[in-house]
């Protein structure tokens, strides 16, 4: 028997039997309280010495946390018990007794102490919530992209050539060559729309970056999305609706977690199409109304994503970036060729950029000039060019930060807490 099945309900006065971990307990006038967790979830079960042998009694008084154990009992409604429900025990067997004064103890503990104990931090209740949270949110991604026709491909991690800037790149050699560690799919997904037509992944990507800030990991997890005879606009489309679908899922699917890490559910049944769009021109003016000295032209950074999103409450479209901030692939506006056909989709409540795509380059006169522009290596991507020679089409693209959206929905301080052992500069271990 899981706690799960417990917790739904419909156990009421029945015989079960749970093995787990001793996640915590006390004890009150004679009777203990342990708190017992599956994976499954968490409920308490509660002892008198009446109920077991003596030497059981004893030997669960003085059970060291985070040991495992078999225990049966009946299950009893109560509003008192933490989550409505507790087991009376009238058996209890101790399968591993655990070491004395397990590290993390109920005081706090700062970053540092807990990164470094991660592997036992992610069982605290906190961590084993938004990891749920975060399967959850895969899944609805995955059901509404199915729904859509997509189909799942996989890509290479190992790569030769940079898809983004070239100074983010992990370099690791490659028996006699020199490799990369992907930054995107995205390369890979543009040869295979015209096998598959409209596709996605959810995969690692690796960013070298130096950056020191609260939404910045070097290994994230990323959902990119690749579609043939799609534009700008089409793809802004359905990176609203994917979202929107995601936030109304997890509202529904996960009320009670997300109300344990302090979202309100309701927040993200209100998370509805379409979303505004942002030109990059007009971002610009606002932030030097906020007093801040930023050129056109330079990208947006964190300190000036920030107070854009603090004028929204809902995700919104920075759209048509300046040529030079954006990769090489990116297609140049026809209408005005010193912008391009791009869009940032940035979080509210100051979280900033969770996608970044756009609509590609499909002319191959116009791709040999950007890459000739930005002084790339044409014998790297001779296989990439070779696409628009052979029935190119119009197309385009996104990739959604796993982490940094599941920040925002899940109102964290910190992307580090958004996925089990987060790899973060200077950090890469455990």
């Amino acid at each position: 028997m899981e706690v799960a099945q417990i917790l739904a309900g419909g156990m009421d006065s029945k015989d079960v039997k749970i093995r787990g971990w001793l996640h915590g307990k006390r004890s009150s006038g004679g009777i203990q309280f342990l708190l017992i967790r599956d994976g499954s979830g968490i409920i308490q079960c509660t002892t008198k010495r009446d109920q077991l042998s003596g030497e059981v009694f004893r030997e669960l008084e003085e059970l060291p946390r985070e040991s495992t154990l078999e225990v049966s009992g009946v299950v009893h409604r109560d509003a008192r018990s933490p989550r409505g429900f507790e087991i009376s025990l009238r058996d209890a067997k101790v399968l591993h007794r655990s070491a004395e004064e397990f590290p993390i103890a109920k005081k706090r503990h700062g970053p540092d102490f807990l990164l470094d104990h991660r592997h036992l931090w992610i069982r605290s209740e906190k961590m084993q919530t938004i990891m749920k949270v975060r399967a959850e949110m895969l899944d609805a991604a995955r059901t509404w992209l199915k729904s859509h026709g997509y189909t799942e491909v996989q890509m290479p991690t190992l790569i030769t050539a940079a898809v983004e800037g070239g100074s983010t790149l992990f370099e690791v050699k490659y028996f006699d060559e020199k490799a990369y560690l992907t930054q995107s799919w995205q390369l890979y997904a543009e040869a295979v729309i015209s096998s598959l037509g409209k596709i996605y992944t959810i995969a690692p990507s690796f960013r070298a970056e130096r950056s020191r800030t609260r939404r910045h990991l070097t290994e994230y997890w990323h959902l990119e999305v690749e579609a043939p005879w799609v534009d700008l606009d089409g793809i802004m489309k359905v990176e609203e609706e994917l979202l929107s679908s995601i936030c109304h899922s997890l509202a529904e699917r996960t009320e009670e977690e997300l109300r344990t890490i302090g979202r309100d559910p309701d927040y993200l049944r209100k998370v509805d199409p379409p979303f505004p769009r942002l030109p990059y021109d007009r971002a610009i003016e606002l932030l030097r109304d906020e007093g801040l000295d930023i050129q056109w032209g330079a990208d947006l950074g964190w300190r000036e994503e920030r107070k854009l999103t603090l004028k929204f409450e809902k995700p919104f479209f920075v759209t048509h970036f300046p040529k030079g901030v954006k990769a090489f692939y990116h297609m140049p506006d026809p209408s005005r060729p010193e912008v391009t056909l791009s869009a940032d989709l940035l979080a509210p409540e100051g979280y900033g950029e969770i996608t970044g795509g756009g609509q590609r380059i499909h002319d191959l006169d116009q791709l040999l000039k950007r890459i000739e522009e930005e002084r790339l290596d044409y014998k790297a991507y001779e296989w990439y060019i070779d696409l628009r020679k052979y029935g190119t089409v119009p197309h385009s693209g996104f990739g959604m930060g796993v982490e940094r959206t599941l920040s925002w929905l899940c109102k964290l301080k910190h992307i580090r807490d958004a996925i089990p052992f987060p790899r973060l500069i200077g950090r890469v271990y455990p």
